[in-house]
């Protein structure tokens, strides 16, 4: 893996708290105007700038990218993003329920993307790989990182845990997600570059979050290649900024699933159409969590039923075959429910497990669903395995949490 490190463009740490944000992805609009306020230092005027448009403006309008741009050069010009003066790598450890992990930012090049060393589990759509590449061009800068993982190295761990015992940069917890977020600098020159010797030395990197993002930089990236006559390959284009964790510190959290109707099927139609492919198990109002491979939760007219595969019905020897995410799309959602496109169909909406089982229950009592479905987690195991062999998972399948926040650095493209 080629990686290299890069000149930070960074908040004043008494501005970091006022400027740091949640990524552009997991929230809306609304929710992002509501969460800048009259903070006009927030990123999200960058990240998310139709906020400071009437409600309603299209996201997708080329005022509003004009205003991520005029946005960012403001920052720049007042002094609220500073550019470090020599290249570094960034160590950026996340704290949640007691677990901390710690990732190394890095820039990874666009080579390794293009020819599939930096490898990714889902597909991606167009229309949101353009609007990211909109947002990288317009600025000259990936503004927010994507998330990878990298084979575990205790050389690496060693290295990162001799500054993670020195003062941070910055340090603060996250009022909107309570998470607690640590960054430090990594300026000796031999630490330096013997990260960049270690990480020349792995097969490959996993993209854990952020695949849009991640195919928007390396296109963009390319597409400057192409349109410089002088192109040398040693570009700052040629990079774009990721955080990366050792795979052993990371958990995949649950990726769930609601949807509106029953397919025209009264309830205790589909509870038997159920049982030709499962045990189920009725739980009444007592909340039921998957808590193993095969075994899933349904909630269904105020009632919880556990489902456990029946052993005809998986496909253990398929490396997304296996996946519950695969199981319950092709048994339940596609065969008994009718939805063939989970990318498409507007009848299916997904909840991050972080929002828990309750989050499925309100929508269901509020008639906005139908029914909720509740699937075990995969493994990071899994994912490397289907990575590895060129296979793609089903769309949502995979919830990262903590998600990363955004403006804690940022990389420039010259």
């Amino acid at each position: 893996m080629k990686i290299k490190p890069f000149k930070g463009i960074r908040p004043p740490k008494d501005l970091v708290e006022q400027i740091q944000s949640r990524p552009y992805d997991v929230l809306n609009s609304e929710e992002a105007r509501a969460e800048a306020g009259n903070n006009e230092k927030s990123l999200y005027r960058i990240i998310k700038p139709e906020i400071d448009f009437p409600e309603g403006t299209d996201e997708h309008d080329p005022a509003v990218y004009e205003k991520a741009a005029a946005n960012f050069r403001k920052f720049r010009e007042k002094g609220w993003l500073l550019q470090d003066d020599q290249e570094l790598y960034y160590v950026y450890a996340q704290t949640m329920n007691g677990k901390t992990q710690y990732g190394l930012v890095v820039c990874a090049h666009v080579d390794d993307y293009m020819t599939g060393k930096i490898k990714k589990h889902e597909l991606t759509r167009k229309d949101k790989e353009e609007d990211r590449m909109k947002h990288v061009r317009v600025n000259n800068a990936n503004i927010e990182p994507v998330f990878f993982a990298y084979p575990d190295n205790l050389e690496i761990d060693g290295i990162v845990a001799r500054y993670t015992a020195t003062a941070p940069e910055y340090d603060f917890t996250a009022a909107s997600d309570g998470f607690r977020h640590t960054f430090w600098i990594i300026r000796d020159g031999g630490d330096i570059r013997r990260i960049t010797a270690l990480f020349e030395a792995m097969p490959a990197m996993y993209i854990a979050d952020g695949h849009h993002r991640s195919a928007a930089a390396a296109l963009v990236g390319a597409e400057k290649a192409g349109q410089n006559v002088n192109h040398r390959g040693d570009e700052e284009y040629n990079y774009f900024m990721a955080v990366c964790f050792p795979a052993n510190q990371l958990t995949v959290i649950d990726y769930n699933r609601v949807v509106k109707d029953l397919n025209g099927l009264s309830d205790e139609t589909f509870l038997q159409k159920l049982a030709e492919d499962f045990e189920v198990e009725k739980k009444g109002e007592t909340v039921f969590k998957p808590s193993k491979l095969h075994e899933f939760s349904i909630y269904l007219s105020g009632n919880w039923y556990a489902l456990t595969a029946k052993p005809a019905a998986c496909n253990d020897s398929d490396p997304v075959g296996v996946l519950d995410v695969t199981l319950s799309s092709r048994l339940i959602l596609d065969r008994i429910l009718g939805i063939k496109d989970l990318r498409t169909d507007k009848r299916i909406d997904f909840v991050g497990g972080i929002r828990g089982l309750g989050e499925l229950k309100k929508r269901v009592d509020s008639g906005e669903m139908k029914v909720a479905l509740a699937l075990y987690p995969v493994s990071m195991k899994q994912l490397i395995d289907i990575a590895d062999t060129g296979h793609i998972m089903p769309p949502k399948t995979t919830w990262f949490e903590p998600k990363l926040r955004s403006g804690l650095v940022i990389h420039s493209l010259t």
